[in-house]
């Protein structure tokens, strides 16, 4: 049997760590079969496991980490916690916190929450085009479009442009009503969704009446030089290579680019090949031009989602394996 004792700062601290209920430490308790308890302000740590008791000290020092920065500690934070625990990564949390992208119209801190979406938004900063690539629910285009709009503000930029390839996923455009616009409108939603909780209806309103903020399809992008502008295109898995071309000779001056896309979503016809792909490859080495991949351990979305990433990608992997052996 081991054991080992935490003084915290506070009860406060113990009870922002425990969480409501006790639902964050029982997380910790079922990660490493230990059992956690409180006496005042210290914390007690128990298990017949020496390595699981120190692996869950590791995870309760990085709550308490957390909650002396200031942060919130969510279920997300803490499963995220003990995934970096495993990973022996615990340290690197820290150097996400203070990093606060953008404020949301309603007064919400828009930050980073894994040291991949970290990468990315330092990455974005740094680099005047910038591929992020990686499951749903990773923040890639959420935490680009909240990034635009910080430069917007800061006159870093006069324009934000946000574009889509509008790609039928079993829909059919045809048979949505309206002109071309209104056929592809559902496709911009989670980009016009972005930017209303950034802006606020009203002043994405105004901004896009005056051309500041323009949301359309990849096709209108064509015979277009895009300068002082902050130019996102998502779902890019859906490009074709001639269209992922046209769009990257786009860039205009003082413009930076930002390109999101899933690989295994794929939504092209069989006979056409991927424009994000070939662009991660032939780009790859180019100068001012960065690559993010994101993992499912970025996934901030419900804990299911993070699951089903990881679930599709043990399943690809084996039907691989499966194939090589049957070859």
């Amino acid at each position: 049997m081991a054991d080992i004792t935490i003084a915290t700062s506070s009860t406060e601290q113990v009870s922002a760590v425990f969480g409501e209920f006790d639902r964050n430490v029982k997380l910790i308790q079922k990660a490493f079969s230990v059992t956690i308890f409180a006496r005042g302000s210290d914390v007690k740590i128990a298990g017949d496991d020496e390595l699981s008791v120190a692996k869950a000290e590791k995870a309760v020092r990085t709550l308490c980490g957390m909650f002396s920065r200031g942060e919130a500690i969510e279920e997300q934070n803490v499963r995220y916690a003990i995934s970096m625990v495993n990973d022996g990564a615990e340290g690197e949390i820290a150097a996400i916190s203070g990093d606060c992208v953008c404020v949301s119209f309603t007064g919400k801190p828009i930050k980073p929450k894994t040291v991949g979406q970290k990468k990315y938004c330092d990455m974005i900063r740094n680099n005047t085009i910038t591929f992020g690539v990686g499951p749903a629910g990773t923040g890639k285009t959420y935490l680009a479009v909240a990034l635009a709009v910080t430069a917007f503000k800061q006159h870093q930029v006069q324009r934000i442009i946000l574009t889509r390839p509008a790609v039928e996923a079993g829909e059919k455009l045809g048979f949505l009503p309206g002109d071309l616009q209104n056929k592809v409108d559902p496709y911009l939603r989670p980009l016009y969704d972005a930017l209303f909780e950034m802006f606020g209806q009203e002043a994405f309103a105004r901004n896009q009446e005056k051309g500041a903020i323009e949301v359309a399809p990849l096709a209108y992008m064509r015979g277009r030089t895009l300068d002082d502008s902050f130019i996102i295109l998502d779902e890019a898995q859906n490009t074709t290579r001639e269209q992922m071309k046209m769009f990257l000779t786009r860039l205009g001056f003082n413009s930076k680019m930002v390109i999101t896309g899933d690989i295994t979503q794929i939504d092209l016809p069989e006979t056409k090949k991927s424009g994000l792909i070939e662009a991660l490859k032939v780009l790859r080495n180019v100068e001012d031009i960065a690559q993010n991949r994101f993992t499912e351990k970025d996934v901030v979305r419900h804990k299911l989602v993070q699951d089903i990433v990881k679930a599709y990608d043990e399943y690809k992997g084996t039907r691989r394996d499966k194939n090589a052996w049957n070859n």
